[in-house]
């Protein structure tokens, strides 16, 4: 008989939509995503994680192929280096390492974000097929992508280092082609694929690597005591003001999120654990298409 353990991949509520990892039978692994904080239906997020497992378990137990089984099974090392850097980022004597932890996880996502522009056509990006499903895959990997870095860029200049954000400053709206200057979180389905044909991809990928890079810049000075910093009121009505975050049910909540976090809570989501849940449904969407 197959055995299967399910562990949570951070320190949240057990059993609450999040990420979890599953052993399955002999040492076998994978990564489940189900919505967080971006779907409001729990039950279904959970039937969702289970219907994923039971499908892992049945290709395990009728000896599918390897490249069947990667369709299902997802990176434990991703999940790993998220957990180690979680720990090395909450003692001071450790920290230094949880930083350069994070940027090797960061670097490892960004070279399988990199690696889509040779594997897929520009058609492949649009793809949505998870159109009905529920979790980070039923999005395209185009819209998955703007998501991760606007997210990125708006938490990193406005709520972080209060400067302006890389979006505005390098005119990238224009450039990217893009008809809306938020998260993405208020676009649904058919939305989604009409948003992803208008982007200009070689200059969204200009666009990610400078947000990473400037991201990266401003984690690399800050001071472990600075991790414990809150998210200010000023900050907050800075980000109010600035129109990024739609006020659509589905995006509204970011900002009370976000703002009650403090500074190594905002390296999690969306710095690292949120990069990998939309890594992973990237991954997953690829293979289907």
């Amino acid at each position: 008989m197959l055995g299967v353990g399910v562990d949570k991949a951070d320190d949240d509520i057990p059993m609450r939509p999040g990420t979890y990892s599953c052993t399955v039978g002999g040492g076998l692994y994978a990564i489940f995503s189900t919505p967080w904080a971006e779907e409001d239906n729990y039950v279904q997020s959970i039937r969702d994680t289970w219907r994923e497992i039971l499908e892992c378990l049945r290709l395990r137990s009728q000896q599918a192929s390897v490249s069947e089984w990667r369709k299902c099974a997802m990176n434990k090392e991703w999940s790993e280096l998220n957990k180690t850097m979680q720990n090395q980022l909450k003692k001071k004597d450790t920290f230094q390492a949880g930083i350069k932890t994070l940027f090797g996880l960061r670097n490892q996502l960004m070279n399988t974000i990199v690696s889509f522009k040779s594997e897929l056509s520009r058609k492949d990006f649009n793809a949505i097929p998870f159109i009905n499903a529920h979790g980070y895959h039923c999005k395209t990997i185009a819209y998955s992508l703007w998501h991760i870095f606007r997210m990125e860029d708006i938490v990193a200049h406005t709520l972080i280092h209060e400067d302006e954000q890389i979006f505005f400053k390098n005119n990238y709206q224009e450039r990217i082609h893009a008809p809306l200057i938020t998260t993405g979180n208020e676009l649904v389905k058919k939305q989604i694929v009409d948003f992803s044909k208008l982007l200009n991809l070689k200059e969204l990928y200009l666009y990610m690597e400078e947000v990473k890079a400037s991201t990266e810049n401003i984690i690399q000075n800050l001071s472990f005591d600075e991790m414990k910093n809150k998210i200010t009121e000023d900050k907050k009505e800075l980000l109010q003001s600035l129109h990024v975050v739609s006020e659509d049910e589905n995006a509204f909540w970011l900002i009370d999120y976000w703002c009650g976090k403090d500074i190594r809570g905002l390296i999690q989501m969306p710095f690292s654990r949120h990069w990998i849940m939309h890594v992973e449904a990237s991954i997953r969407i690829k293979n289907k298409i």
